[in-house]
């Protein structure tokens, strides 16, 4: 979900071509829920192999990243560690939605509605086997993957932050708030998008929001845009009703500290703001820091290193394993092997690439 701030955020459509040779710090569990969601079949059900096992994770990863290693881009997968203890009360909340979006699913099917994917979405959950058939896949391809500490988003920003990556790639603004000093959205879900139940297509290409220049504009440091984020919610805090970013912005403008911000957010909303504030203090502050000093693992050079493109693995895995169509899989694979200057068989590395 992340924090909603997109509001006050100045974003610039790019291609894909902009991105050539950079490499960019991916958040995984973001991107596999995208995948979990919108690949679906008419009736609402994701993709599956004959066993039943879940495969449209694999679809996505597999599709997307080749185009996107097609194209140049240099994509690293970083994977979510443990949560902030601060973080169990949102878990609860979307737990309770899954199950709540799973009886509108059982209803919708009742009625007879057909096209059951807006339905269906809400419902993706993504578990240890997801994650774990996400990473060998992942590596078979020769993609990086890294395991964050804490939450993937700071790991990411970490990595941008310190030259390992040129920007964070997520669908979320929390990447801003850790620090990330760029962030590419629509990385993975570019393309042609049908509306929900209208039966209009919108094209969808990647946006860059760069941190520097959008702070410079607002008038603001990177504190003040945390304090904006914790008006508003974030994964970690329930925000002030009545607070978007655009009055959020307004309140911090003048603030020095995070109680100030409070105290003037219930002047603009009422008091309900101060408390919330004096109930939740201690927990305020501590999001506060972890947004300022996120947790995340010193890397190297060697890290972010491509592997080989394993095609025997891959095929192996996904057609063998996993019921994809072998002359999709044989194609995909040797779009990128051509265009590394491969042979088209066997293994390559993908060093023209990283």
């Amino acid at each position: 979900m992340g924090v909603d701030i997109g509001g006050i955020l100045e974003r610039k459509s790019i291609e894909f071509e902009d991105l050539r040779n950079k490499r960019i710090a991916i958040d995984a569990f973001n991107t596999l829920y995208q995948f979990l969601s919108i690949i679906r079949q008419r009736d609402g059900t994701p993709l599956v192999d004959t066993k039943g096992r879940t495969t449209s994770h694999l679809a996505g990863i597999f599709y997307r990243n080749a185009r996107l290693l097609e194209c140049g881009v240099k994509p690293i997968y970083v994977f979510d560690g443990k949560s902030p203890e601060f973080k169990e009360k949102t878990k609860e909340k979307r737990s309770e939605a899954k199950q709540e979006a799973r009886k509108k699913l059982e209803t919708a099917r009742e009625r007879g509605i057909k096209d059951l994917k807006i339905f269906a979405q809400a419902t993706a959950t993504l578990d240890e086997e997801k994650i774990e058939s996400s990473k060998k896949l992942l590596s078979y391809m020769g993609i990086p993957v890294i395991q964050a500490p804490s939450e993937g988003e700071a790991q990411a920003a970490y990595m941008a932050k310190e030259g390992f990556a040129y920007a964070t790639g997520s669908q979320d603004y929390d990447a801003l708030i850790f620090g990330s000093p760029i962030l590419v959205r629509n990385l993975t879900i570019s393309g042609k998008r049908k509306l929900p139940r209208r039966g209009v297509y919108i094209s969808i290409t990647p946006e860059l929001i760069d941190l520097k220049k959008t702070l410079e504009n607002l008038g603001l440091d990177r504190k003040k845009l945390i304090w904006i984020a914790l008006l508003c919610g974030t994964d970690f805090n329930e925000g002030v009703k009545g607070v978007g970013p655009k009055t959020g912005l307004k309140i911090v403008k003048d603030a020095e500290n995070l109680e100030e911000v409070y105290k003037k957010a219930g002047e603009k909303v009422g008091e309900v703001a101060v408390q919330q504030y004096n109930e939740n203090t201690k927990t305020l502050e501590e999001i506060e820091k972890f947004f300022l000093e996120p947790p995340a693992k010193e890397i190297s050079d060697k890290d972010v290193e491509a592997g080989e493109i394993q095609k025997d693995k891959i095929i192996e895995f996904l057609c063998g394993e996993h019921d994809f169509s072998l002359d999709r899989i044989e194609k995909g694979i040797d779009r990128i092997l051509k265009k590394d200057g491969g042979s088209g068989s066997g293994q390559s590395k993908l060093g023209g690439w990283f």
